[in-house]
């Protein structure tokens, strides 16, 4: 088999927005964020209200997980069993009984691929269905960037009027990188501008002195107080000469959103994992994972429309070394354990339904493995998996060749992932598009829906 990094098509369309996005400055990204989106929300067919991304950083294994190769060679194959599920004919790895038992509730997605190898091109490419500019891990994010996924549905929600206390987007416990050195670009708010950042968590949601910070007021400041200062600011800004920028109409808007939340005390109350029993914090796990996935059951319970756990810190799940002993005793089993307790405390809640559950890693990894038993960074062909918010579970949607290398059949890009998260939140995703730093209209995904999902 050849070890090289598949070739996969890129459209020119694609290929002019890697190209162009870096080239022009601040200025303009600024006066592009102010402007109105150009289209509106259609009717799209899912259930979901909320999304929460379970992001593995570092990129796990899709053969020793979701695709096993039980008729492969070893050299292929791996250490792992295949084990059957609840669901007649689909199978996965004995690492994964917990998800084994809840297939009906899972729509594994086998054919997935793009063309970066590279942890942060690839976690570009992953979140916001296009290529950055260059295949590389030595990059970090700019104003100019295209927004991925979440970032854009907290951008429609805010669009359309979001008033919820809480941050539309967060990502918890830590943002996407390799290392925090290189911050994964298309995270942020890029071209849409700064006031579409997601709240990112930079902490651990486990630690015993974890306390969300400045979502709340002073525990010496009353609401009166703080209403008292608040009007004595106003009083003063109204007789100070006003400055016309774009950079202080953002600042106008920051404040805003902060008074909002300051007041209403909701964030600090959704983020305030000390109200949870113990049962069920230990149900998900007491690691930051586990209290991560809590934290974004709390959140969309709240209001926030897309919450992104990553399973990191940076890139985890970089197996190249020792990969079937890291697996099995270091990164699956917690992630497996908060995965299932997520879904089923989705589900006893009644917000199964409307909580679209998206997983997935930047790609998959080498079908071959090497001599230090680990494997490498493969784009060619991994697997998402996805569950409620409408989706049909029980199934398996496209596949892989032989050795998992490549898409056997119904080949599926990131962006057609996005396109599917946009329909089950209700959007039509062909006729809406933001603008670029250069104000050019960019489509908000170049996929398509992948229809058997619903």
């Amino acid at each position: 088999m050849s070890s090289h990094v598949p070739e996969i098509r890129i459209s020119r369309r694609s290929l002019l927005h890697a190209g162009g996005v870096g080239m022009l400055g601040y200025g303009l990204n600024q006066l592009a964020a102010l402007g109105a989106p150009s289209s509106r929300p259609g009717i799209g067919i899912g259930k979901a209200k909320s999304v929460i991304m379970i992001f593995n950083g570092g990129a796990p294994s899709h053969i020793d997980l979701w695709d096993p190769k039980p008729d492969g060679p070893s050299e292929i194959r791996g250490e792992f069993k295949t084990i059957r599920t609840s669901v007649p004919g689909i199978h996965v790895t004995e690492l994964l009984p917990q998800m084994a038992k809840r297939m009906d509730k899972l729509a594994l997605i086998r054919s997935v691929h793009h063309g970066h190898s590279s942890h942060n091109g690839g976690m570009h490419w992953a979140t916001t269905g296009r290529p950055y500019r260059v295949d590389s891990t030595l990059i970090t994010p700019s104003p100019t960037d295209l927004p991925g996924v979440g970032t854009l549905v907290g951008w429609l929600a805010q669009r359309d009027g979001f008033s919820k206390g809480v941050p539309p987007y967060v990502i918890t416990p830590f943002p996407h990188c390799d290392s925090k050195v290189y911050l994964t670009p298309g995270q942020f708010g890029g071209c849409l501008g700064t006031r579409y950042d997601p709240y990112v968590l930079d902490d651990d949601p486990n630690a015993a002195t974890f306390r969300v910070r400045n979502m709340g007021l002073d525990s010496s400041l009353t609401p009166a107080r703080f209403q008292e200062r608040l009007s004595l600011l106003n009083q003063m800004s109204a007789v100070s000469r006003p400055i016309a920028s774009p950079q202080v109409a953002q600042m106008d808007i920051f404040n805003e959103q902060a008074y909002t939340m300051l007041q209403s005390g909701k964030a600090a109350a959704a983020f305030d994992l000390s109200k949870e029993p113990d049962k069920v914090r230990e149900r998900y796990g007491r690691h930051s994972w586990g209290q991560s996935h809590l934290l974004a059951r709390r959140l969309i319970e709240s209001g926030t429309r897309f919450v992104t756990t990553v399973n990191g810190p940076s890139i985890t799940w970089d197996t190249h070394k020792d990969n079937f002993n890291g697996l099995k005793n270091r990164l699956v089993p917690p992630m497996e354990q908060a995965y299932a307790a997520l879904l089923d405390d989705l589900e006893e809640r009644g917000l199964l339904e409307s909580t679209l559950v998206v997983w997935m890693g930047e790609f998959g990894r080498t079908p071959k493995i090497n001599t230090d038993a680990g494997r490498d960074h493969w784009p060619g062909c991994y697997t998402v998996v996805l569950a409620g918010g409408g989706v049909r579970g029980g199934q398996v949607i496209g596949s892989s060749d032989a050795s998992g290398a490549y898409p056997k059949d119904r080949p599926i890009t990131p962006a057609d992932i996005h396109a599917s998260i946009y329909s089950a939140l209700g959007y039509d995703y062909r006729e809406i598009s933001y603008r670029s730093s250069d104000d050019r209209p960019i489509a908000l995904t170049e996929g398509s829906m992948i229809s058997e999902l619903f």
